[in-house]
């Protein structure tokens, strides 16, 4: 059977309340049994999340930039360009605060789900405590909703997939780079130091989608398991209590370059978004597991029709596979659970932001952009309208999920057909 949220409430009070007497004990953990994963309460633990996308890893088709910025640094420089420099520091500080707050976990929870996957960014880690500032509040939240969490490595330093999701520089520098790969594992025993004994926490997801299908790419496949065991070692030697999630190479598909499970708490996750939700297309990643005795995870999924979805999410659970669908919320879509509304003069900010950039083009640009007054009040609506209580319900996109839809919200059902949502 599935968790009891009653179970993990009830099991998470008691660590909280002997927190000043002693130190969490290994059995306050989720742990691996064979394929299964269990709570703390001995009960089975199937997870059914969603990924708070686009909150410390911003994404430009989340921000309907299509054809403009499109990675974190892109779209940071974007703003400087709009705002100015130092108005734009202030506005994703207040960003990163608003975006993902304790109303966001407490309707998370009320929906149905039993889990968050949260995408980080290892420039909050390396040199700065801002993403413990920003995180801690939000799993003091998950934990007191009963919401376990899992918190992956979207952006690595040099970047694991060249793309706009990992803030890269157009390759996947991180296989090339020893630095890099010591900075990644620095930032991981940094995360597992500080999150060691917190039982909200499920596992770490090493390193997200890495190493793509791109050409030349795939001769990195030997360097990315190596790097998952060096990962691994190192966070073993200061935390021992969370899971280890490894995702295959070229987008989390390819599952060939993992031997035996290179530790006793071990979870593999897979990602789709292309492919048909079918046994056959989900039986090899079922196999592996069966062989290897170890859970498995769809980490992300969606970005799709709600009949698509509903079919991958039954595919999923008849396989007794978790799941873990992408996005949570985003501006003015319907594939998500919550839509942002778009600010006012936003079209005028998505227009510009497609023009020719770069500094060699800064007369051109500066007689076409949005007048400063616009541009201001859009950023400052945006930041009121990502509020969860600004937020629309997607109530179609719950449904497809087998989800409620909590009472007293603004809803819309979602549509049948696919949007122009770019594909993640």
């Amino acid at each position: 059977m599935s968790v009891s949220r009653r179970s993990f409430v009830s099991s998470c009070l008691v660590t909280v309340a002997a927190a000043n007497q002693q130190s969490p004990k290994k059995d306050d953990f989720v742990r691996v049994h064979g394929t299964k994963l269990v709570t703390p309460a001995h009960d089975k633990l199937l997870l059914r999340g969603i990924n708070l996308g686009n909150w410390l890893v911003p994404e430009g088709y989340m921000f309907l930039f299509d054809g403009g910025p499109q990675s974190p640094r892109e779209i940071e420089a974007y703003f400087n360009e709009l705002i100015g420099p130092t108005a734009s520091k202030a506005f994703w500080a207040a960003y990163r605060r608003s975006y993902i707050t304790n109303a966001d976990i407490q309707f998370i929870r009320d929906s149905g789900l039993n889990s968050v996957r949260i995408p980080l960014n290892y420039r909050f880690f390396l040199g700065s405590d801002e993403g413990f500032a920003v995180l801690d509040p939000v799993i003091d939240g998950c934990r007191k909703a009963g919401i376990w969490v899992i918190l992956d490595l979207h952006c690595a330093p040099g970047g694991q997939t060249g793309t706009n999701i990992d803030d890269s520089w157009g390759y996947p520098w991180l296989f090339e780079s020893a630095g890099d790969q010591q900075s990644t594992i620095d930032v991981w025993v940094r995360i597992a130091q500080h999150y060691r004994e917190e039982p909200a926490i499920l596992g770490f997801d090493l390193l997200n989608e890495p190493n793509p299908q791109f050409p030349g790419t795939p001769k990195y496949n030997h360097v990315l398991a190596s790097l998952y065991q060096r990962i691994t070692k190192a966070i073993r030697e200061v935390d021992r209590n969370h899971i280890i999630i490894l995702g295959g190479a070229q987008w989390d598909t390819n599952f060939s370059i993992f031997d035996w499970p290179i530790d006793s708490k071990v979870m593999y996750t897979f990602h789709n978004y292309q492919t048909a939700p079918t046994q056959e297309n989900i039986e090899p990643y079922v196999n592996f597991a069966d062989q290897y005795n170890a859970p498995l995870w769809l980490g992300e999924s969606g970005e799709n029709t709600n009949q698509w979805i509903q079919k991958m999410v039954q595919i999923a659970e008849k396989n007794h596979v978790g799941w873990c669908f992408w996005p949570y919320k985003k501006i003015d879509s319907t594939t998500c659970m919550v839509s942002v509304a778009k600010p006012l003069y936003w079209d005028e900010i998505v227009a510009f932001g497609k023009r020719p950039g770069g500094t060699g083009n800064a007369p051109a640009r500066i007689a076409a952009r949005p007048s400063l007054e616009h541009s201001r009040d859009a950023a400052q609506q945006l930041l009121e309208n990502v509020r969860f209580e600004k937020c629309r319900v997607n109530a179609g996109y719950l449904q497809a999920l087998g989800l409620t839809v909590p009472g007293g919200r603004d809803q819309k059902p979602a549509l049948n057909l696919r949007t122009p949502d770019a594909p993640k």
